[in-house]
C-alpha cells in the first residue's frame, strides 16, 4: 500500500495522514469548497475538490470519491469517523473498485449497523444485554404490553440510530404512544429506517467502551476501556482511560466480552464495543462502532499503540503485531472535545472566526485539530474543532495536566466547551470518579444569559445565506507537497 485517500476532513484526516506519512505512504485529501484552505488539504501530497460545502454534495459523494481515487491510482481508502465510515454500501463499492477499504468488511458494518441485528449476532455468546425485545415494533398496544412486562421506565431506540437520535425515555404508560411515534418519525428522518425497539431504561448508567483490534487470521485483542459518561444530548464531551470504577476482574470480563462481540461478526481492523454499566457494576452490551472512535487518543496515550498504524497493517493483510499480554495500561489519560458551542446557551452552535487559536507546547498534552488561527468555523459539519488530551502517571495528575492545558489554550472569536471542560475537571464528584451519564443534568448549572435560542438560530441562518451568496467555483489543486514537511 503506497497511497491512501482519506475520505474525511479536519482533525481525523490529519491524524490518519500523519501516521501514513510515518509509514512512508503518500496521502490524498478530499475537500469541499468550505474546506479549500483547511490544514488537512495543505498537509496531503495530493488533494481533490469534491464539491460544494454541504456534505451531501461533497464528503458523502461516494461515486466522486471512488472515481477520483481510481484516477490517482490509490491503493486504500481510510474513512476516518462520521460521514461514510460506517456505510456498508461505500465499503462494498470501494472493494469492488479494487481499492482496499481500511476498515471492517461490509458484512460486519451491516450487522453492527443495526442494533437489532447486532443483538441477534451476539446472542449465542451469552453476552449480557439490557432486558427488552430483540425485534422491531410499531404497534403501541404491543409496546405497552412489553413495557409492563419489563417495567417502566423504558427506552425506545431506533435500530439504525446513533448520536441520541430516535431515542425516547418513557416514564409511564400514558406517554408511550406519543413518544413512540416521535421516535419512529425521527428515525425515519435521520436514518431512513423507522425500526424501533424497546428495552429497560437504566436510570444511572455509566458509558464504558472497549477498544478492540482484529486481523484476518482470527486474532483479536482488546486495549482496555474508555469511560465516556460525560455527555450532552447523548454525545460525549469528556473521555478517560482507564475508568475510575473498573477493577481488574471487571476489566477482564468486559474485555473478553468485547472480543466475543467482534468475533460474532468476523470483525477485522479497529473497532469499539460499547457497554452500559449500572450502579451494581453489572454491564450490558449496547452496540459496536465499526470504525475508529473520536476518543481513541486516550487509548493510544496509555497503551503506546498507534491504532491507525494497526488499521493500515491489517488492511495490508498483515497479522497483528501484538498479543493480549503485550498490552498494558501505563498511567491515565483524559480527553476534552472542544466544540464550537455555547454551554451557557444549551450547547447551541457558536459561529464566527478563530481570532486566536493557540496551545503552547506542553509535556504530556496532545492536541488533535483540523483548524488554525484565522479560520472560520463552517456551519455545515460537526461543531467539534479540536480534541485536547492530557496524560499523567495517575488520574489525579492527568486531571491537573489537562486543567493546565485548558488554562494555557487561547481561543477567541467563538464560544467553546473549553471552560465547561474546566468545570468538569474541578467538580468534586468527577474528581472522586462518582458520576454517570446524567452528570451535565445533575451538576452543570447554566448561568443566566441574554442570548436567546432564536437569536442563535437566526445567526446561523444568516451565515448560511451569506456563504451561499459568496460561494465561488474554484479549481482543484493536485499537489501540496510544499506543506508535507510541516508537523
Amino acid at each position: 500500500m503506497k497511497k491512501i485517500l482519506v475520505a474525511n476532513r479536519g482533525e481525523i484526516a490529519l491524524r490518519v495522514m500523519r501516521t501514513a506519512k510515518k509509514m512512508g505512504i503518500s496521502t490524498v485529501a478530499v475537500y469541499s469548497e468550505a474546506d479549500r484552505n483547511a490544514p488537512h488539504v495543505m498537509f496531503a501530497d495530493e488533494s481533490i475538490l469534491l464539491g460544494p460545502a454541504p456534505s451531501s454534495e461533497s464528503y458523502l459523494n461516494q461515486k466522486k470519491i471512488i472515481s477520483e481515487a481510481l484516477k490517482l491510482h490509490v491503493d486504500g481508502i481510510h474513512p476516518g469517523y462520521g460521514f461514510l465510515s460506517e456505510n456498508a454500501k461505500f465499503a462494498k463499492a470501494v472493494t469492488k473498485a479494487g481499492i482496499k477499504f481500511i476498515g471492517p468488511s461490509p458484512k460486519s458494518i451491516t450487522i453492527m449497523g443495526s442494533k437489532l441485528a447486532a443483538k441477534d449476532a451476539v446472542k449465542k455468546y451469552n453476552i449480557p444485554m439490557v432486558p427488552g425485545i430483540d425485534k422491531a415494533i410499531t404497534d403501541p398496544k404491543k409496546a405497552i404490553k412489553i413495557a409492563k412486562e419489563i417495567g417502566f421506565p423504558i427506552l425506545i431506540k431506533a435500530s439504525a440510530g446513533g448520536g441520541g437520535k430516535g431515542m425516547r425515555i418513557v416514564e409511564k404508560e400514558g406517554e408511550l404512544k406519543e413518544q413512540m411515534e416521535r421516535a419512529i418519525s425521527e428515525a425515519v428522518s435521520a436514518f431512513g429506517d423507522g425500526s424501533v425497539f424497546i428495552e429497560k431504561y437504566i436510570s444511572s448508567p455509566r458509558h464504558i467502551e472497549i477498544q478492540i483490534l482484529a486481523d484476518s487470521f482470527g486474532n483479536t485483542v482488546h486495549l482496555f476501556e474508555r469511560e465516556c459518561s460525560i455527555q450532552r444530548r447523548h454525545q460525549k464531551v469528556v473521555e478517560e482511560c482507564p475508568s475510575a470504577v473498573l477493577d481488574a476482574s471487571l476489566r477482564k470480563a468486559m474485555g473478553e466480552a468485547a472480543i466475543l462481540v467482534a468475533k460474532s461478526c468476523d470483525y477485522e481492523g479497529a473497532g469499539t464495543v460499547e457497554f452500559l454499566l449500572d450502579e451494581k457494576k453489572n454491564f450490558y452490551f449496547l452496540e459496536m462502532n465499526t470504525r475508529l472512535q473520536v476518543e481513541h487518543p486516550v487509548t493510544e496515550m496509555v497503551t503506546g499503540q498507534d491504532l491507525v498504524e494497526h488499521q493500515i497493517n491489517v488492511a495490508r493483510g498483515k497479522k497483528l503485531s501484538i498479543e493480549q499480554n503485550d498490552i498494558s495500561i501505563n498511567g491515565h489519560a483524559i480527553e476534552l472535545r472542544i466544540y464550537a458551542e455555547d454551554p451557557e446557551n444549551n450547547f447551541l452552535p457558536s459561529i464566527g472566526t478563530l481570532e486566536k487559536f493557540n496551545l503552547p507546547t506542553m509535556e504530556n498534552v496532545r492536541l488533535d485539530s483540523g483548524y488554525r488561527e484565522g479560520m472560520e468555523i463552517p456551519i455545515y459539519y460537526d461543531p467539534m474543532i479540536a480534541k485536547l488530551a492530557a496524560s499523567g502517571k495517575d488520574r489525579e495528575e492527568a486531571i491537573e495536566n489537562l486543567q493546565q492545558a485548558i488554562k494555557n489554550f487561547e481561543i477567541q472569536g467563538i464560544k467553546t466547551t473549553l471552560d465547561f471542560g474546566s468545570f468538569v475537571l474541578s467538580n468534586k464528584q468527577f474528581r472522586k470518579g462518582k458520576y454517570d451519564t446524567h452528570f451535565v443534568k445533575k451538576h452543570f448549572k447554566k448561568r443566566k444569559t441574554n442570548k436567546s435560542s432564536l437569536e442563535t438560530v437566526a445567526k446561523v441562518a444568516a451565515r448560511l445565506f451569506e456563504e451561499e451568496l459568496n460561494s465561488i467555483t474554484i479549481s482543484t489543486h493536485d499537489s501540496s507537497k510544499w506543506y508535507s514537511n510541516r508537523s
